[in-house]
């Protein structure tokens, strides 16, 4: 198996948007990308996966996770992608996909449907496009790997931050980018949820705020949410990048301890605040059973073993057998809460 991990420049990307030119990112040795493990090799399915943003410990461990099934899969297997998270960013990588002819495209979108047009153009070159974590418009691809429902994504944030400052008191919403699907989704149903239930009635959203996904925004942001707001209980962060940031905030200020923060986030980057209490509790999936879900998947469409539609099943390997829901949906599973008497547990 040839894996290849590239990473992109400035100037590649813009040669990208122009030329469509296949060297479009530079491999980590300046090189075109070619063998930049050194390999030649690769199996008869070839397949690349575009997360939102390189450097993110989130989409790193989904990409190990793909990476793992690739193995298994005997497939060749790149990951390709910008250093900040914007569907401008992301189309010039799906354009070089189409020119290059994979097989498959695994894909974290940074906006419904901003990409679209690029979408269907690699469709329309036979390349099959599985989005996970974030969607496009249905229309636009054949797949999404969805992590968990939103309704259980946006029901465990709401019920951990509910615990965690007693049932009433002004939060706050640290959210990744103001367009980005999968945030706004499950904000939308919070709000909802909110206003609706009557366990949340003495809980109040003050404000939603975004980082964009950049640690040192997502850092500033939650600053500017404790200066605005003096009586804020407690801060949701949706988005990994996000409540690793807000935790070293409070970690470092007078408010460890006074105002709680919840959301999602990986054990790896959240030990740290669970161990010196910054963070009482917060939740996710396995990305990286996402990432290894998501190519089976893909290999699942290219071998014509599924077409996507509602009722068709396929094998996943180590995770077992799953089935496609309405929009060609394939649902990973239900979050999962980390707290400190089980963090120790995961490595990830």
């Amino acid at each position: 198996m040839k894996i290849q991990k590239r990473r992109p420049t400035a100037l590649a990307a813009l040669l990208l948007t122009a030329t469509f030119a296949f060297a479009g990112c530079g491999s980590d040795d300046g090189g075109d990308g070619g063998s930049a493990d050194g390999g030649s090799g690769g199996g008869d399915l070839s397949i690349t996966m575009l997360p939102k943003n390189l450097g993110n410990a989130y989409f790193d461990t989904s990409t190990d996770g793909a990476e793992r099934a690739a193995d298994e899969l005997s497939a060749e297997f790149e990951e390709v992608g910008p250093d900040t998270a914007s569907p401008d960013a992301q189309v010039s990588y799906i354009n070089t996909v189409a020119q290059q002819g994979k097989d498959a495209l695994i894909l974290s979108a940074n906006d419904p449907d901003a990409l679209c047009d690029a979408i269907d153009e690699a469709r329309s070159a036979d390349v099959k496009v599985v989005t996970f974590d974030a969607d496009t418009n249905p229309d636009c691809r054949d797949l999404f790997i969805n992590q968990a429902t939103a309704e259980g994504i946006a029901a465990k944030q709401l019920e951990l931050i509910s615990e965690q400052i007693g049932g009433e008191g002004e939060i706050a919403i640290l959210s990744a980018s103001a367009n980005a699907t999968n945030q706004n989704a499950w904000i939308e149903m919070m709000e909802t949820e909110l206003a609706d239930n009557p366990d949340y009635a003495g809980i109040e959203l003050v404000d939603t705020v975004y980082g964009d996904d950049e640690d040192q925004k997502s850092f500033d942001q939650t600053e500017a949410l404790l200066q605005n707001h003096p009586d804020l209980k407690g801060i949701i962060s949706p988005t990994t990048v996000g409540i690793a940031a807000a935790a070293r905030y409070l970690s470092d200020s007078e408010y460890k301890g006074k105002v709680a923060l919840t959301g999602l986030g990986t054990p790896n980057q959240m030990r740290e605040y669970v161990d010196n209490g910054t963070v009482t509790a917060f939740a996710l999936w396995n990305p990286g059973d996402l990432g290894y879900l998501a190519t089976y998947a893909a290999a699942a469409l290219v071998n014509g073993d599924i077409s996507g539609e509602e009722g068709d099943s396929f094998d996943a390997g180590d995770l077992g057998s799953f089935e496609v829901g309405a929009d060609g949906v394939v649902l990973l599973g239900e979050p999962f809460t980390f707290d400190k008497d089980n963090i120790a547990d995961f490595d990830f």
